[in-house]
């Protein structure tokens, strides 16, 4: 989307304008949420986060400030920095609101507890690392299906495909990162 198209339909409709700038960089703005949210996050502080990211947006464009050309940068940029906001904020409150008592004390003095937890991250780090190897519109495919546990036309919808093909795509999808994780050593308990 250029600067030009932005412009057109924002005389059009304000709504249009955030309607389309929202359709066109959405995937775009949750690949990088994701990424930086996973560890600390739950979906509904995704969610959050990005509609966070969009206002601060939509308020840029409201106030007629140009992009010179580099619309995908401005929005990368304020995506990265408000989840990287959102993580410090998230990891400071889980830090403060975490408390110990015996019985969980025994889980972590557990090295055996420790152990697996360890693992299952590193597992679940391996696993979204290779979900992204599988490209576009499968990497967005894969993640909203197994992540947002949404359907085939709701992410259709979103990604401009048909339903049909986004099930097709998804089963290719899968059929090449099981590959990817049996290179990787993660069997079949890792995922699909």
């Amino acid at each position: 989307m250029t600067d030009a198209e932005l412009k057109d339909l924002m005389a059009q409709s304000v709504q249009k304008c955030h309607r389309a700038v929202f359709d066109h960089y959405c995937n775009y703005v949750y690949a990088i949420v994701i990424d930086i949210l996973r560890s600390c996050g739950t979906r509904e502080d995704i969610e959050d986060c990005v509609s966070d990211i969009f206002m601060k947006i939509y308020k840029r464009f409201d106030l007629g400030i140009d992009f010179s050309g580099n619309l995908k940068g401005y929005i990368g940029t304020v995506s990265r920095n408000t989840a990287i906001d959102t993580f410090r904020r998230l990891s400071v409150h889980n830090r403060r609101n975490f408390s110990i008592d015996e019985e969980n004390m025994e889980e972590f003095s557990s090295e055996e507890s420790l152990m697996e937890n360890s693992e299952k991250k590193e597992q679940s780090r391996i696993i979204f690392k290779k979900i992204k190897e599988l490209g576009e519109p499968d990497s967005t495919i894969i993640i909203q299906q197994y992540y947002y546990n949404r359907t085939a036309k709701e992410i259709a919808e979103s990604i401009s495909m048909t339903s049909a093909a986004v099930q097709k795509r998804s089963s290719r999808a899968k059929q090449k990162l099981k590959l990817l994780l049996a290179y990787a050593g993660i069997g079949k308990e890792g995922l699909i």
